[in-house]
């Protein structure tokens, strides 16, 4: 048993759940991982155990509970440094932390008429009012951030960071749905979805057999 536990829903589904894991994933420590299944009767009741905010994820690290993607992510940066989750340079790291914090707080659209479902594809559907627009401003942020960075690694800023965590249940959602990207973008995508953290996520999504109806 791990001194380290992340308490996560569905994999095919629950698309912060996924940010932080995969946050997790690449600090390459041992940590335990408690899933509740989610929308069945019960799901909010189990969760509150963990955590009096009702939602997932949550952190468990020494007694310390954390119940929010993003400051789940900031505290396995600060505790495990080795990971590089933020980038080292000071400018890299501003333009990192905006476009991770972008993600965290915008894209309501795409959010809503999309939602991420690992194991099955639509690519007629999802195309809502106000998903083109976010869609176009993600491919922006893509396209820039490779410009930038290309020479040092595959992902948005070189190597992995929380900037790629928070956008992966995007690469997710444009794979489900078949959205056509520029080739920087696309190529970014490909990176993300074959990444080893990525793999093992998707494997336990298509061994899922629970279905949450839209």
């Amino acid at each position: 048993m791990s001194d380290l536990e992340i308490v996560i829903g569905n994999k095919n589904y629950s698309s912060w759940s996924l940010r932080a894991w995969i946050a997790v994933k690449r600090c390459a420590v041992d940590f335990d991982e408690v899933m509740v299944q989610l929308s069945v009767p019960g799901s909010r009741e189990t969760i509150l155990t963990h955590s009096q905010a009702g939602l997932v994820p949550i952190l468990k690290h020494h007694g310390l509970v954390i119940w929010e993607t993003m400051a789940i992510c900031e505290y396995l940066a600060e505790t495990f440094p080795e990971a590089q989750l933020w980038p080292t340079d000071k400018t890299a790291r501003s333009q990192c932390r905006a476009v991770a914090n972008e993600m965290h707080a915008g894209f309501a659209a795409l959010r809503t008429h999309m939602p991420m479902d690992i194991k099955n594809h639509y690519p007629d559907h999802g195309r809502g009012p106000g998903v083109q627009k976010d869609i176009d401003r993600i491919t922006q942020i893509f396209v820039s951030c490779r410009a930038t960075y290309d020479q040092a690694g595959a992902f948005l800023f070189g190597s992995f960071t929380i900037a790629d965590a928070m956008f992966a249940p995007v690469v997710a959602r444009f794979k489900t749905y078949q959205v056509d990207l520029p080739e920087t973008a696309a190529a970014y995508c490909d990176a993300v979805w074959s990444s080893p953290e990525m793999l093992e996520w998707r494997a336990a999504a298509e061994a899922e057999t629970w279905v949450i109806k839209p």
